[in-house]
């Protein structure tokens, strides 16, 4: 039996936590959950990671004495040191505003499809590349000798030793999707210094131990081992997906964002795939995440947010809802920035021709059937495109709990819905740090501890398929 510390960092909330991994034991707890909030400094949206860093080390002693650390978080966000290790500047938001237009900057350098071609990379405004290229020009970036992923930037404080974990790695757009190495290509012609990120490591490779300061503050004896684990909360979450051995599945993490796709061997590079903004992302053991995001929760948390109202009550009132009255295209990115969630959903509706939903539960059953809508042809477009069929969805992450949600995907998509974990990405973190201390084996053995140890709900298609035909008929003329 082995005790170790996950540290999950996520867009609104940190949290670090305990878990317990035997031959037939998976267990885990919350030690300490800290906010993760945003700061606009001078017109730009930064990331506190001082205070992320400050809670990791409160979580660590509150967690008590573990065998590994590991450290997951977002993609793409990274932070620059000095000569000296220090760093310049709090990291920018991924949400900030100044990544806007600088994708058509960088394709008349490399085409998009060329730049997919060597990657595999979906477009999103906010990729590592574009940032970079963002801030090209600045004191910060002319003063930095090194760039760390938002877990390295971490792991690094913790260590002493700097890296960079391969899945996160691959979410920057500067990696070769096939070798598994910096793209000298993409950074030749873009002209970014894909030199300022270090040497690449694999998950479950042993960073190094926690520094004599942190285990003064944390009061842990040494030596604790940190762990490269997935560090990539997506790839941690998809570690975590209690697939049988040899099945057929496609999954849905789900939170802030639905990353919605397949498992495979290798990855799909074909035009097409770039058309349908598919991205291949690097997963454990050589696997492929091959997913498209869509704006997921978001779109909800926002809206809550602004009514500062109850969520369970909310969504029982939106079950009453009719089905399919209103839906809007949930991968739009006109949905991406904070604020006034609910009028720019009244208003996309309003532009389409169709009923404009007037209060919260109307809105709130808008967004779920468009989510539930955008799940399925994701899975449909995955399945035509890597030539990879399958016959059960699992759905992983937070999303596991808004039962409403996951129903309506079974329903969408015609196919079993398997939900759970809700703490995949933790759960990820925690089996891969275990594997690496020699607890568990390989990735189907991993899994089926997960069957065998957490709770799963199934959901059944019901209704008519005909209703959600037509619904997806409707959103795309009006999209076109």
């Amino acid at each position: 039996m082995k005790t170790v510390a996950a540290v999950d960092l996520g867009a609104s909330s940190g949290r670090v936590m305990v878990g317990r991994v035997g031959r037939d034991t998976l267990q885990i707890r919350e030690a300490h959950r800290f906010e993760n909030r945003p700061v606009r400094i001078g017109g730009t949206l930064h990331w506190d990671v001082l205070a992320l860093y400050q809670g990791i080390v409160d979580g660590l002693r509150a967690a008590r004495q573990v065998d590994s650390v590991g450290v997951d978080s977002w993609a793409v966000d990274y932070g620059l040191l000095d000569a000296d290790g220090a760093l310049l500047g709090n990291p920018v938001h991924y949400r900030d505003a100044r990544t806007e237009g600088v994708a058509e900057r960088v394709w008349k350098l490399m085409p998009a499809e060329a730049l997919y071609g060597v990657t595999g990379i979906q477009y999103v405004p906010f990729n590592t590349l574009y940032q970079l290229v963002a801030a090209r020009g600045s004191e910060a970036l002319g003063a930095a000798r090194q760039a760390l992923l938002i877990p390295d930037l971490m792991g690094y404080w913790l260590t002493g030793v700097a890296g960079t974990e391969v899945t996160n790695a691959s979410t920057t757009q500067l990696l070769d999707a096939v070798s598994r190495t910096w793209s000298a290509e993409v950074a030749e012609r873009v002209g970014v210094a894909v030199g300022l990120f270090p040497p690449l490591r694999q998950p479950g490779s042993r960073i190094g131990d926690l520094l004599p300061a942190v285990l003064e503050q944390t009061g842990l004896r040494g030596p604790v081992p940190v762990t490269a684990v997935a560090s990539h909360d997506t790839a941690s979450a998809v570690v975590a997906v209690p697939a049988v051995a040899g099945g057929r599945f496609a999954y849905i993490s789900t939170g802030t964002w639905s990353l919605v796709g397949l498992e495979l061997e290798r990855p799909v590079l074909t035009e097409a795939s770039r058309l349908a903004n598919f991205t291949n992302e690097a997963g454990i053991d050589g696997t492929v995440r091959y997913l498209r995001n869509i704006m997921g929760l978001w779109l909800l948390q926002e809206c809550v947010r602004e009514w500062n109202t109850d969520l369970l009550a909310l969504l029982a009132a939106a079950a009453e809802q009719p089905l399919l009255r209103s839906v809007i295209d949930a991968a739009d990115p006109g949905f991406l920035a904070p604020g006034h969630m609910a009028d720019r959903i009244r208003e996309a509706c309003r532009t389409a021709g169709q009923p404009v939903p007037g209060t919260p539960p109307e809105v709130t059953r808008c967004i779920l059937d468009s989510l539930a809508l955008a799940h399925r042809r994701a899975i449909q477009d995955a399945q035509r495109l890597a030539d990879h069929p399958v016959d059960t969805v699992h759905v992983v992450g937070g999303g596991v709990r808004n039962a409403l949600l996951c129903q309506l995907t079974a329903d969408a998509c015609g196919l079993p819905v398997v939900a759970g974990p809700a703490e995949a990405a933790a759960l990820g973190n925690v089996l891969v740090q275990a594997r690496a201390l020699g607890v568990v084996g390989e990735l189907g053995a991993v899994r089926d501890l997960l069957i065998r140890t957490q709770p799963l709900t199934r959901y059944e298609p019901t209704g008519d398929r005909a209703a959600w035909d037509a619904a997806a008929a409707r959103l795309a003329a009006t999209s076109s």
